[in-house]
């Protein structure tokens, strides 16, 4: 292979020229174009990119990654591109190959014969292996990839959070699965079958979940999302004072493949501020309409979101009335209320013998339910997560 065509290759990037700025890239064709300058020029270059390739591994991964949350005009076309678009592709997937077949000791081949005795410790320079091939040759294997497996901002991760004006993916997610969850079979029933109409493009409703705390409502969202990420389900989770951040969510989703959720966890209000009317106009009413892959998923410990009081309800009718409306405004543009309620003690001593099995504890059931609803009185009352927190107990205790 001639390397410093490779090069050149390079800088004929067209569709894909954002991974032209990938540092991987960079540091590879500057050790190209280095073969055409003095060897210090080289030794630079070649130390760099060595540098980069052991702290990040297989190279064909790493590109891999970028060209997967890529956006270009192959993903903005994906249903009709061009036949110019595909062409250009082509050529940009066959160079990026042509890239990561290169090895060190090629490399270093090449400026050994270039360089000669003007570079004699090349002999005991490190090396890296070649890369592993995109798992695309052309533009029409490129566009079945994007196809099957999505693109753009969101392909990174399945989880997200907001970080500032900024939506960052989450590192370590929560990694709770449905089965994780006992109790509740109907509450759960309702948000998957939401979830599901959604994913299928079908119309779907925003969710409120709201309840006593411990019942487990944010881990029933964050449930179903891992239940589904293999099917293109994101969530963003915000809290209430970065509301304002809808708009530029909007316009994140507008270009993605993805079904995204935005997730508001224990969401209140002490008044009908700024941010209360954003997420009105968001729900419903606003001038911008939110995309149709986006839905709202929020829960809170109040039905109304916002916290009443007494005072509020002080005066004649017509205040009364419209206090009440100003208090229900937000709540009666969720679609779907689920209500999760601290659970009965048959429904507790139920999840706590579940959880029990799952972690293999072998006591009577008359004993495990004595200990449980001790537990629960010296706690905050029976929920899920007090029957959580009792199991591990059990296990710190039987590890003692």
């Amino acid at each position: 292979m001639d390397l410093q065509m490779l090069a050149l290759d390079l800088d004929f990037l067209s569709v894909l020229r954002n991974l032209a700025q990938h540092p991987l890239v960079q540091k590879y064709r500057n050790a190209l174009r280095a073969l055409s300058g003095t060897p210090h020029d080289f030794a630079e270059a070649y130390g760099a990119l060595c540098a980069e390739i052991y702290q990040n591994g297989d190279q064909g991964q790493v590109l891999l990654r970028s060209l997967h949350c890529d956006t270009n005009a192959l993903t903005d076309t994906i249903d009709h591109p061009s036949a110019n678009v595909i062409l250009a592709v082509s050529h940009d997937v066959r160079t990026l190959n042509d890239l990561l077949s290169v090895s060190g000791s090629e490399l270093l081949d090449t400026a050994k014969s270039i360089f000669g005795q003007a570079l004699p410790s090349i002999s005991v320079l490190p090396t890296f292996a070649s890369g592993s091939a995109l798992p695309c040759t052309d533009g029409d294997g490129l566009r079945a990839y994007y196809q099957d497996k999505g693109f753009g901002f969101f392909a990174d991760a399945t989880f997200y959070a907001a970080d500032k004006e900024k939506i960052v993916p989450v590192v370590h997610p929560d990694p709770v699965r449905l089965t994780d969850l006992k109790g509740y079979a109907h509450q759960k029933a309702q948000i998957l079958t939401n979830t599901r109409a959604f994913l299928a493009g079908r119309a779907a409703n925003n969710i409120l979940l709201y309840g006593d705390k411990g019942t487990g409502k944010s881990s029933t969202v964050k449930a179903v999302v891992n239940e589904y990420a293999k099917e293109g389900l994101k969530i963003i989770e915000l809290s209430v004072t970065q509301i304002s951040m809808f708009p530029v969510i909007c316009t994140y989703a507008a270009h993605s493949p993805y079904k995204i959720i935005v997730f508001l966890d224990d969401l209140t209000f002490e008044r009908e501020d700024e941010n209360f009317a954003t997420l009105k106009a968001f729900i419903e009413g606003g001038l911008t309409g939110k995309p149709d892959n986006l839905i709202l998923y929020a829960t809170s410990n109040r039905r109304h979101l916002i916290r009443e009081r007494f005072s509020d309800r002080e005066g004649d009718d017509v205040h009364r009335r419209d206090t009440l409306e100003t208090v229900t405004s937000l709540s009666d543009r969720f679609g779907l209320e689920i209500t999760f309620s601290v659970p009965e003690r048959d429904e507790y001593l139920m999840i706590v013998d579940q959880l029990a099995e799952d972690c293999g504890i072998e006591m009577e059931a008359e004993q495990l339910h004595l200990l449980a609803e001790r537990f629960a009185l010296r706690r905050n009352g029976r929920s899920p997560r007090t029957a959580r927190q009792f199991i591990q107990m059990q296990l710190a205790q039987e590890m003692a």
